[in-house]
């Protein structure tokens, strides 16, 4: 607890015992020493007031505490110490229920600082060494025990580790691990012990970078809301002016006295401030740290949303969607190719590429006299063979440009895609089209995000035209902006002022200034940039997009809820200052009355501790049911991938290999793709239904699985009836457009499947 909240509770517990005090000396018969201890009673109050108002003097505000202190020393001037240290023990006691309030309301964030960890567990020489987590560097070998904090990022050298997650992302359920996966700081071994090798130092670890960002909110000033200074723009003077009225009008000072007493303003003072660091406690619970309550405040009332896309709606990594290939390769000699001098390159495509080509068991070489053309390709010998690859512009330098080859950049840009050209000894070898996959929780963040309020979603890119109107069209965005480099995002944000608050979502570092711009910065991810995390108001520390969704809900919730404490608490002191401006009420009773309305205020503003999950529906998969049913569909998706393929290249297949390779497609259709569809038609979509609720609610999923087996079958039959030369062209055109149709109903029917799983895990 800090220092300025013990001192509210001792100040508080010395003037309760100062108050029995002076009752007792009043009692025993000595009024002037009960009256004087009564009155020493009232000096922390007195203190504390001056001092907040000698700060809202400062800032150049009406404080709203003048009311109390005019109080008390109205109450010291009409010799009335018992309602004057009665104001003031109900002025510290406000207080020291808002320091309470704050305490109980900022433990998910003291928690965070409080589980830091101090040492860590190194391997040298088999030995286990304890030594200082600062000492720790990159590529050490750590023991991490059964219950011990991660103390830096590493790369897990066990088979398989059960980490709890939740002081980073809010996910309560441990996640399971697998070799080689990135194991973050800060998460806590639910398991066995296990080893990582340290990818990061202390300073430079997630769990650093998380604890940093706490410290800054931790130590932000206290959100002396907006809503409460506009209140107390009015309700101060008008306050003085009810008191003066009733003064003049009755005579009585006393009046006057009551009716400031009564109009002491705590719904304002606390209720406000206390409903919002509720709310940022909410949010922290879901793995959304705000870095102060102004920032909450900007959410509620933001209506407009920007997006970066790269890494934001999309998920900053790229899938291998199709190769085209010239007549004298075929798709996995171009694949083997690309990934074998991609080896050398550190592109982000150059990953994905020999991720591809590892997973179709292919043989990778390793090439010679490798050179690096400044981002837009590479060249190099690889089996004695000169190879060229990367952009369309680079690679067509140098080597003849195919009919095919407008045909591949006009399919790219159509998927919304990139393209890498592969040229061997001088000639085009193929092409490889790369796309950046939308989250799969993309869609559904976004609809809830309007469900939340939002009523403008603008997504801003450095991508082409094409390309940023293609993913724009998918996600049915408001508005597109491409080739925007860091400076356009900045000033397209400034240009959406006059409109209303606006929120920016970005996660690199070119995203910093267009965060910095814009009402409310949002962060995506802990382990994105510094530059954006430090430059956002909002940081999520759990790379997911329906977060801001929750951010969005919980900043509207909260408003209305410290408006209605607001509400509650001004309607009630506008009551009461008209009872004690009429003399039915005295300035003792007025102060008690004031402390009743006070604690309702501040009861209905700590609701915002218990803020419903922005969800559809309240029933969950496990996180098992939910990881089992993702990876049955990444297992499937190479046939998918192969069936888009062939779909493509089908008139370019020489008479030979096309009834060979359709063969082989419909075999796996029917022997893979098949028995999947049927046991989620009998096994999965029941259970689910049972917790969607409802007649039928999988309908229209299971009416996709009959329009699945139908176009099965009519490839089935299709093939069955070609006669034994081979189909002519008609007959050819007829099965690409069924593989066609095939490809995009599985595709979309995957993707819906997606959405249900991940909006009911």
């Amino acid at each position: 607890m800090r220092l300025h909240g013990r001192l509210i509770f001792v100040s508080l517990g010395g003037s309760i015992v100062l108050l029995i005090a002076g009752l007792a000396a009043r009692w025993s018969g000595d009024a002037v020493l009960g009256n004087a201890i009564l009155l020493t009673g009232t000096i922390p109050a007195v203190v504390l007031l001056v001092f907040s108002f000698m700060q809202a003097v400062q800032r150049r505000e009406i404080g709203v505490d003048v009311l109390a202190l005019s109080s008390i020393a109205g109450a010291i001037a009409l010799d009335q110490q018992l309602t004057a240290i009665v104001v003031a023990i109900m002025f510290v006691g406000g207080q020291a229920l808002e320091a309470y309030s704050r305490l109980r309301a900022g433990k998910e964030m003291t928690a965070l600082l409080s589980r830091t960890p101090q040492h860590a567990y190194r391997l040298d020489d088999e030995r286990v060494v304890k030594v200082a987590i600062e000492s720790v560097c990159r590529g050490d070998h750590l023991l991490v025990r059964s219950g011990d904090v991660v103390p830096v990022d590493g790369a897990l050298q066990s088979d398989t580790a059960t980490l709890d997650e939740s002081a980073l992302t809010g996910e309560s359920v441990p996640m399971e691990r697998r070799r080689s996966d990135t194991i973050l700081s800060g998460s806590v071994n639910a398991g066995a012990p296990v080893q990582i090798i340290a990818t990061s130092t202390a300073a430079d670890s997630t769990y650093a970078g998380i604890v940093k960002l706490v410290e800054t909110a931790e130590k932000s000033k206290a959100p002396a809301s907006r809503m409460a200074d506009k209140y107390a723009l009015w309700f101060v003077p008008a306050s003085f002016l009810l008191s003066g009225l009733a003064w003049a009008i009755s005579g009585e000072p006393l009046r006057a006295l009551a009716v400031l007493v009564v109009a002491t303003p705590c719904p304002l003072i606390l209720a406000v401030p206390v409903a919002i660091v509720s709310g940022m406690s909410s949010c922290a619970k879901r793995g959304i740290l705000v870095k102060d309550g102004g920032a909450l405040e900007r959410i509620a009332a933001a209506t407009i949303l920007f997006f970066d896309k790269t890494g934001t709606l999309t998920g900053g990594q790229a899938r291998l969607t199709h190769i085209e290939t010239g007549s004298e390769f075929d798709q996995n000699e171009v694949l083997r190719i690309a990934a074998s001098l991609d080896q050398m390159s550190s592109h982000a495509y150059a990953a994905t590429i020999v991720a591809a080509a590892r997973a179709r068991n292919l043989t990778l070489s390793v090439p010679t006299q490798v050179v690096g053309q400044g981002g837009t390709g590479l060249s190099g010998v690889l089996d004695d063979r000169h190879v060229i690859l990367g952009a369309f512009d680079f690679v067509s330098r140098t080597v003849d440009r195919p009919p095919w080859s407008a045909r591949l950049l006009e399919r790219a840009a159509g998927e919304g895609g990139s393209s890498v050209f592969i040229a061997v000894d001088g000639k085009l070898a193929g092409a490889i089209i790369l796309t950046d996959q939308i989250r799969t929780e993309t869609p559904r963040a976004l609809r809830l995000l309007r469900k939340a309020g939002i009523k403008r979603i603008v997504m801003l890119t450095g991508d082409r035209h094409d390309i940023a109107h293609t993913i724009g069209a998918s996600l049915d965005v408001d508005e597109v902006c491409a080739n925007m480099n860091a400076a356009d995002k900045q000033r397209a944000i400034s240009a959406s002022k006059p409109y209303g608050p606006a929120i920016m979502v970005g996660d690199g570092i070119n995203d910093a200034p267009a965060l910095a711009a814009a009402d409310v910065g949002v962060a995506m991810g802990v382990r994105g940039a510094a530059a954006s995390s430090e430059a956002a108001d909002v940081v999520l520390m759990v790379d997911r997009l329906d977060r801001l969704a929750e951010a969005v809900h919980i900043a509207r919730a909260v408003r209305s809820i410290a408006l209605k404490s607001v509400m509650i608490g001004m309607g009630l002191s506008i009551f009461a200052m008209s009872l004690a401006a009429t003399g039915h009420l005295s300035p003792l009773s007025g102060a008690l009355l004031q402390e009743v309305i006070d604690v309702a205020a501040i009861a209905n503003a700590l609701r915002a501790l218990r803020i419903r999950p922005l969800r559809s529906s309240r029933i969950r998969l496990s996180a098992s049911q939910a990881d089992k049913l993702h990876e049955e569909h990444k297992e499937l998706m190479p046939i998918l991938d192969h069936l888009s393929d062939i779909a493509s290249t089908l008139p370019l297949l020489s008479a030979d290999s096309v009834m060979t390779t359709l063969r082989e497609l419909e075999a796996s259709l029917r022997h893979k793709l098949m028995p999947h569809e049927r046991k989620d038609d009998a096994e999965v979509y029941p259970a689910i239904s049972v917790l969607l609720g409802g007649d039928d609610p999988m309908a229209a999923m299971s009416r996709s699985h009959r329009e699945i087996y139908y176009l099965v079958s009519r490839l089935s039959n299709a093939l069955n009836t070609v006669p034994q030369e081979g189909p002519d062209p008609e007959s050819l055109r007829d099965l690409q457009r069924l593989l066609y149709s095939m490809d995009a109903i599985l595709r979309l029917h995957f993707a819906q499947e997606e959405e249900i799983y991940e909006s009911l895990a």
